[in-house]
C-alpha cells in the first residue's frame, strides 16, 4: 500500500540530468565535480589528443624515417589473366577493353585513377586494350594474341 511518505514518480517519468554547480543542496556544489585546482578544473579546459601530462609524447619519442612522395601516382593494376577471365565469362564481347568496361565489370573501383595492365597470366583472346600504362610483358602477350594496345597520356 502506498503512503504519502513513500511515494515515488512513475518509472521513466523523471529524466532530468543532475545540475552541476548549483549550490551545496544539489550535491554537486563547490568544485562542481572538477576536483581542486589544476588546469582541468578551469573553464575552457581542452587538451590535445596524445598529451601525456607534460611527459614527452609518444609521437615525439618514436624515431621518424622515410618520406612520402606527394607526386606519387597510384595505379589500379589489372593483370592479363583478369582480361582473359572477363572474356571467358563473356563480360567483354566486342573485344575492346577500356576503363569504362573494367569499371562496369568491377575490376577497377575508380574512374579517376589511372589503370596499368600487368603481364601476370596468359591471354588467348584477341583484345583491343586502352589503358594509361602497360608493362612490356603485358604488351607482348596482348600483341602475340593478335590484339592491339593504346596507351593514353
Amino acid at each position: 500500500m502506498k503512503h504519502i511518505g513513500n511515494l515515488s514518480p512513475a518509472p521513466g517519468s523523471r529524466h532530468k540530468k543532475k545540475r552541476i554547480g548549483r549550490g551545496a543542496g544539489s550535491g554537486h556544489g563547490g568544485t562542481s565535480t572538477r576536483g581542486h585546482k589544476g588546469h582541468q578544473s578551469r573553464s575552457g579546459f581542452s587538451q590535445s589528443p596524445g598529451f601525456e601530462g607534460g611527459q614527452m609524447s609518444l609521437k615525439r619519442r618514436v624515431p621518424k624515417f622515410g618520406f612520402t612522395n606527394i607526386n606519387r601516382i597510384e595505379y589500379q593494376e589489372v593483370n592479363v589473366a583478369t582480361l582473359q577471365r572477363l572474356v571467358d565469362e563473356k563480360l567483354v564481347t566486342n573485344g575492346s577493353v577500356t576503363k569504362d568496361v573494367l569499371l562496369e565489370c568491377g575490376v577497377i573501383r575508380k574512374r579517376s585513377a589511372p589503370v596499368k595492365i600487368l603481364g601476370n597470366g596468359d591471354l588467348s583472346a584477341k583484345l583491343s586494350v586502352e589503358c594509361d600504362k602497360i608493362s612490356e610483358t603485358a604488351k607482348q602477350k596482348i600483341e602475340t594474341a593478335g590484339g592491339a594496345v593504346t596507351v593514353n597520356g
